[in-house]
């Protein structure tokens, strides 16, 4: 479906420019004729000659282009306009040349410049014209004089506020779909955090646990049945997550500040159930858990655990021991901080991943500050985050 512009000078591509600009141009020969009084120097005052006829309707024709030239049709308008005046015609206001400058006025399509220089090219000579009429007749047309300069000032400051106002309103069209794309972008990326976090973490313990099962199943059966019991309790929460990312997308609902589109069923209550998981799983965990436990905000609960999930995830993929968690109540932040061995070929975190990247956005998303690097032997995981539900 076509659309038509909506800036004057600029070419429409729908079918309504094409009737305004030849609605304006009938108009305009129309009410020019109209205001014919007499043919030649008011000799007769109600005749209407055909010279006349001829010079009305070029005032008016070439404003079927002034969408695409408007800076060639102002002075295709202009002169005769001129030579009307000139032929002695008693004219009211010059309608053509009103709406020919309006529209290179409001005209986005060429600098100021370029219209100013047109409009002053064209009043000069215009000017020059008049000076020639005092000294040819000794007298100057002090009434035509200003009344041109008032209809052609007024045409030029109506069009230039038209332009103004609808350059702003193009801004912020622009500035809107900026925001969108940004506000798309952050989505997108907040998608595929929570996917790596709730689903990568969830397809670790399963294949942790499902080879635990297998190498147990005959030695001993009932420790093979709770890593089976493991994998059920993982894959139903992870199923829960999903679920809750899916009708926030499909609803529309907003997501808690910081934590991301999928939140735990709980934040560091969970704690003791999340370590026990990779107990199981064969990871070594200790808890430390510092200062006075106070309830935090479910943006920063979310994300201490989302966080720990992670730290966790990486000791039991690509470390060399057991994981020692620290967790601090301090007087203005939380600090969580998750350290074990490196593997034994030495290299922290083989082949990168989106697991630290993904941290350090949960921490910059509310304020906090997010460390992690190997060194002698330890690799350490540090996210410091403020109990301040936003950023100051």
């Amino acid at each position: 479906m076509g659309t038509t512009s909506h800036l004057a000078g600029v070419p429409g591509r729908g079918w309504r420019p094409a009737v305004i600009d030849v609605g304006l141009t009938l108009f305009t020969f129309i009410a020019t004729v109209g205001m014919l009084h007499s043919a030649r120097f008011e000799d007769d005052p109600h005749e209407t000659d055909p010279p006349g006829v001829v010079l009305a309707a070029l005032t008016a024709l070439p404003l079927l282009g002034r969408r695409r030239w408007p800076l060639v049709v102002f002075p295709l308008v202009w002169i005769p306009t001129v030579i009307l005046y000139a032929m002695g015609y008693s004219l009211g206001p010059p309608i053509g040349s009103m709406i020919a400058l309006f529209t290179v006025a409001a005209s986005p399509r060429h600098s100021r410049a370029q219209a100013l220089r047109t409009a002053l090219v064209v009043g000069g000579g215009l000017f020059a014209f008049l000076l020639g009429g005092l000294a040819v007749e000794g007298f100057f047309p002090y009434t035509e004089f200003l009344f041109g300069v008032l209809t052609w000032g007024g045409s030029w400051y109506v069009g230039d506020r038209v332009r103004l106002r609808r350059e702003r309103i193009e801004t912020a069209r622009e500035r809107a779909e900026g925001h969108e794309r940004v506000a798309v972008a952050e989505e997108r990326t907040r998608i595929a955090r929570d996917l790596h976090d709730s689903a990568g973490h969830a397809i670790n313990v399963i294949l942790v646990q499902a080879g635990a099962a297998r190498l147990l199943r005959d030695k001993d059966p009932e420790r093979a049945k709770e890593a089976l019991e493991t994998i059920e309790d993982v894959a139903r929460e992870t199923l829960g997550d999903i679920d809750r990312m899916v009708r926030v997308l499909r609803e529309g609902a907003e997501p808690a500040p910081g934590s991301g589109l999928v939140e735990p069923p709980s934040g560091l209550s969970a704690l003791d159930g999340l370590a026990e998981r990779h107990r199981a799983g064969g990871l070594d965990v200790s808890v430390d858990v510092r200062g006075q436990a106070r309830p935090l905000p479910p943006a920063l609960d979310g994300t201490a655990y989302r966080i720990l999930q992670e730290a966790l995830t990486n000791a039991a993929l690509h470390g060399g021991g057991p994981a020692r968690v620290e967790v601090d109540y301090g007087e203005r932040a939380l600090e969580i901080t998750v350290t074990n061995p490196t593997g034994s070929n030495g290299v922290a975190r083989p082949g990168g991943g989106h697991g630290i990247v993904g941290m350090r956005e949960r921490a910059g998303l509310l304020g906090g500050t997010f460390e992690a690097g190997a060194a002698n032997g330890v690799f350490r995981t540090r996210a410091r985050l403020p109990y301040a539900e936003t950023a100051g």
